[in-house]
């Protein structure tokens, strides 16, 4: 278990990628921002407590490796990366703009920190499989670690993917599938229900767990019972998340809409502000 007074770290983190996730997309004036602030607690204890990687050195040989598939969520990303030292703050006043560094989905030849050019979404996992396999050959002790979207796990490639992973036993997988349940047209059970998701991913041969996903002693724990099974059977493991789509901004959680919508720095502000900041 997380010891408990490890909580106000990640919590303070937390709250961090979400007031600059707010602020830069506020900035910019439209984003995906109930996508990005879903998975702010689960990158919050990714890079707060769970990978292993040096900023100042992002190739570091042996490091934890992250692909978000969801690369619209790139923002979120972008606040934690920029928060633990890998860019300068200010480059988050440039995002999606010309010339940026952080464009508005993830690329590795852009950002520091970034190893998967992800956002067409259904990839991600694919790619994320041959990574895994690359240091499981190479006898790597690195960990990959993938986020995926609920809506995308609608999408075939994600299945061939399950497949592979369970076929070359690796281990060294975690993915998670964050389960918020709404996509850009409505939400998943309307457009296409994923129905009972945790027997899917175990009929495939993958090691499964579910938790909430804002809550940080279920995904740690999560997370250490998916390491233990890697390690003794050599199982991937897919980590369910419920989450809540914008969680965190009451202008947008909970909203289909929130998948891409105009955000002024008001709406910002006033989110910024019920989360502490200024």
């Amino acid at each position: 278990m997380i010891n408990p007074s490890e909580f106000p770290e990640l919590e303070a983190l937390s709250r961090e990628i979400r007031k600059k996730t707010l602020y830069a997309i506020g900035k910019l004036g439209v984003g995906h921002i109930g996508g990005a602030l879903s998975i702010a607690d689960i990158l919050a204890l990714l890079y707060g407590k769970e990978m292993r990687y040096d900023p100042k050195n992002p190739q570091m040989e042996d490091r934890d490796i992250l692909v978000l598939s969801k690369g619209h969520a790139g923002p979120a990303l972008y606040a934690v990366l920029a928060l633990k030292g890998f860019f300068p703050l200010d480059w988050l006043d440039t995002l999606n703009r010309g010339g940026t560094r952080l464009p508005s989905h993830c690329d590795r030849n852009r950002t520091p920190g970034i190893d998967m050019t992800t956002g067409s979404l259904g990839q991600g996992l694919s790619a994320a499989c041959g990574i895994a396999l690359a240091r499981k050959i190479d006898r790597s002790r690195a960990t990959i670690f993938a986020i995926i979207g609920d809506g995308e796990s609608q999408e075939g490639q994600n299945w061939e993917a399950a497949m592979f992973a369970a076929q070359y036993k690796l281990g060294n997988l975690i993915a998670f599938t964050d389960y918020n349940k709404l996509q850009i047209d409505g939400s998943t059970d309307e457009i296409m229900s994923l129905s009972d998701i945790e027997g899917k991913w175990r009929s495939f041969g993958w090691f499964v767990s579910r938790c909430g996903g804002h809550d940080f002693d279920a995904m740690h724990e999560a997370v250490r019972g998916a390491r233990e099974q890697g390690a003794a059977g050599g199982k991937p493991s897919m980590i369910i998340l419920d989450t809540v789509k914008g969680r965190g901004a009451s202008f947008c959680e909970g909203r289909i809409e929130s998948h891409n919508m105009p955000v002024t720095m008001e709406m910002a502000a006033e989110a910024i502000t019920a989360l502490g900041g200024e």
